[in-house]
């Protein structure tokens, strides 16, 4: 008797990706601490995906905590993802990679990742979006809609991009920067149906209030698996 062969670990990543509704980016030490406390009361509070974004510090550091975030998405089911460094997510088995305009072409990305990882692209303008039509990527973000110091000098695009991203996107988005619970009513809203944060759960009292909040902004919509 033959057995189907097992669904590929592609599938299974895209699958969680497509039903992704909050994205919380993460530094190796946030806020000088520990990465493991914060991610858990994250991923507790409904966070499906965490992104290891981590520019300074030491490769020994970045990849310990790399360690910490891979198993603690493992616990919770969600994808695991490592700023523009393919070689690191490969090393740290990592679900993919995200890529930023001025990082390595997504195409690069892709080559070193193979078929089954997943590939994110930043994109910050409709002409962007449009290209990244033709990238080998599985999602992008939009955004920053408002300014945040964790993109200094970028400049705030607004909700219309936003606006233009959910009639135009080949590709799920997430909507980023500036958003907070006080705000995230005002995307949705736009049409986002993907949330990523970095402040608004990091630098909370409460972590896992702070993103199920975040999640509150989806209610309206009720509990339908979000679009593209």
């Amino acid at each position: 008797m033959s057995l189907s062969p097992p669904e590929s670990q592609g599938a299974l990543r895209r699958e969680r990706l497509r039903t992704a509704r909050l994205y919380l980016c993460c530094e190796a030490r946030p806020n000088g601490a520990e990465p493991g406390p914060l991610v858990e009361a994250a991923l507790r509070g409904g966070v499906d995906v965490v992104q290891l974004r981590e520019k300074s510090l030491p490769r020994r550091e970045v990849e310990r905590a790399a360690q910490t975030l891979r198993r603690l998405c493992d616990t919770h089911s969600a994808l695991f993802i490592v700023n523009d460094d393919p070689h690191l997510a490969r090393a740290c088995d990592a679900d993919g990679v995200h890529v930023g305009q001025e990082d390595m072409p997504a195409t690069e990305a892709r080559a070193a990742l193979g078929p089954e990882a997943i590939v994110g692209l930043s994109t910050h303008s409709e002409e962007q979006l449009a290209d990244s039509a033709d990238a080998p990527v599985d999602y992008v973000s939009v955004g920053p809609i408002w300014e945040t110091p964790t993109k200094e000098g970028r400049p705030a695009v607004g909700l219309d991009l936003i606006r233009h991203a959910a009639a135009h996107a080949s590709y799920p988005f997430f909507a980023i920067g500036g958003i907070d619970s006080g705000n995230a009513t005002e995307v949705v809203d736009a049409g986002a149906r993907r949330l990523c944060v970095v402040r608004a759960i990091r630098d909370a009292e409460d972590p896992t209030v702070a993103a199920e909040e975040l999640r509150g902004a989806f209610a309206p919509l009720g509990e339908a698996a979000p679009g593209a």
